[in-house]
């Protein structure tokens, strides 16, 4: 089985770190090597993950359905946040994935994971989803959507992996991944309110 989108990004992530980290402390490193890979990942992905006809980047080769761990592109510093593509990207998750605030990671009916049922949103993809409109500049809906997940904790100010429909939490409680995922969005969003992380990109 070829590797998702989800892996071969974090393979890029892998190198891009390691040739960062070589450079800022003068570590001994084959950089060429590991640039070639991260460039053939890049090339990769853009080749084999990005469909015209949805405008998107999608969750398989040959694939047109949407995967919300996509959103982690930005914020893993692959893309920028105002790249055209992904803007592109963004408005597809938007339609296709969200409802509101609420993010599903995928569709069920266009994803044959040997599931049965319809799951919750998952509220890490929710706020990973608010981080990066703050990025993009769309202030206004990213804190609106914010708030609205804010509200969905318990009374501890905790989050399960998912919402239901009901708007009960349902999955692992607590869920680190939606607590981290929680605030980083909330550092980001601050950070672009208060006018302290002026540039997207940063």
């Amino acid at each position: 089985m070829p590797p998702s989108p989800a892996a071969t990004r974090m393979c890029w992530v892998a190198f891009d770190r390691a040739i960062r980290l070589a450079h800022r402390r003068s570590l001994s490193a084959p950089l060429d090597e590991w640039c070639r890979h991260r460039d053939a990942i890049v090339e990769d992905i853009y080749a084999n993950f990005w469909s015209e006809r949805i405008s998107a980047f999608v969750q398989a080769k040959n694939s047109e359905a949407l995967d919300a761990s996509v959103l982690l592109v930005p914020l893993m510093r692959f893309i920028s946040p105002v790249d055209p593509k992904w803007l592109l990207t963004l408005k597809a998750i938007e339609g296709s994935l969200a409802e509101d605030a609420f993010v599903y990671r995928y569709r069920n009916l266009e994803t044959q994971d040997g599931l049965e049922g319809e799951e919750g949103s998952f509220t890490c993809c929710s706020f990973w989803l608010v981080e990066c409109l703050a990025r993009a500049n769309q202030l206004e809906k990213a804190r609106s959507y914010f708030d609205k997940l804010l509200c969905h904790s318990n009374h501890l100010g905790l989050f399960s992996e998912q919402i239901g429909r009901d708007g009960h939490q349902l999955g692992n409680f607590p869920q680190a991944l939606t607590h981290l995922a929680l605030i980083s969005a909330a550092l980001c969003l601050d950070q672009r309110l208060s006018g302290t992380l002026t540039e997207p990109w940063s």
